[in-house]
């Protein structure tokens, strides 16, 4: 089931990509496997998917230590400080910096372990005072306090707009994010200021996210099922 699920988000993101002009493999999939077993993970390998999103510290520790270097994790919870050494240790990308405090404490890590990170900076796009990220408005202050830290890359941003059963609800978000990722482009704010990664979209509305310039996206559901 797994395997015929990631056939089909990929032919989809092909589908997509072609239809709105852009080269699929500018988008990655991230397969949300938060509370999927190592086994249904070990499925989406044997089908050719190596890049797995994760929200929890612990579940996913327990993960990289089974599956080591054969996967690429990114975290894309809510990240506590006091758990930073962890995931400066196991993820390839922090998709959820929302704040200095957070990225101090990962570059410390960093350099101890003489490791670098790419991390994106996530953006609370609707302004939802329930959901974790910045401010578009402190977008820009961020990334500069961000940018001496010589062990994080900053890559680009990422964000979950207020949830709709209507992915059309979700473009004006995506439209912002991509926006405000131009505008802080335009001024060399980031890493690699030629190519900026947007994290944007879901099982529900990733189409419209690679409509809108999405060169990551976040599925679970479509992918592994509905969770219990």
């Amino acid at each position: 089931m797994i395997s015929d699920n990631l056939e089909s988000v990929r032919r989809n993101i092909t589908a997509v990509a072609h239809r709105c002009g852009r080269n699929p493999e500018e988008i990655r999939l991230v397969a949300v496997s938060k509370t999927f077993p190592v086994l249904d993970m070990k499925e989406a390998m044997t089908s050719g998917q190596f890049l797995f999103g994760e929200n929890y510290i612990q579940e996913a520790e327990e993960k990289y230590n089974e599956l080591d270097d054969q996967v690429q994790l990114h975290f894309i919870g809510h990240l506590q400080s006091n758990k930073a050494h962890i995931a400066a240790r196991i993820f390839r990308m922090i998709e959820t910096v929302d704040r200095i405090k957070l990225a101090l404490m990962l570059n410390r890590n960093l350099i101890q372990s003489g490791r670098t990170m790419d991390i994106l900076i996530q953006v609370n796009i609707g302004r939802d005072e329930k959901k974790s990220g910045i401010g578009p408005q402190d977008t820009e202050d961020l990334l500069k306090q961000i940018a001496p830290l010589s062990n994080l890359r900053s890559l680009g941003l990422m964000t979950m707009p207020p949830f709709s059963e209507d992915p059309e609800k979700s473009r004006p978000y995506f439209r912002e994010l991509y926006q405000l990722a131009k505008d802080l482009q335009s001024k060399k704010l980031f890493y690699d200021n030629k190519c900026v990664e947007l994290s944007m979209g879901m099982s529900h509305d990733y189409p419209v996210a690679i409509e809108e310039g999405a060169t990551l996206i976040r599925v679970g559901t479509a992918i592994f099922g509905h969770r219990q």
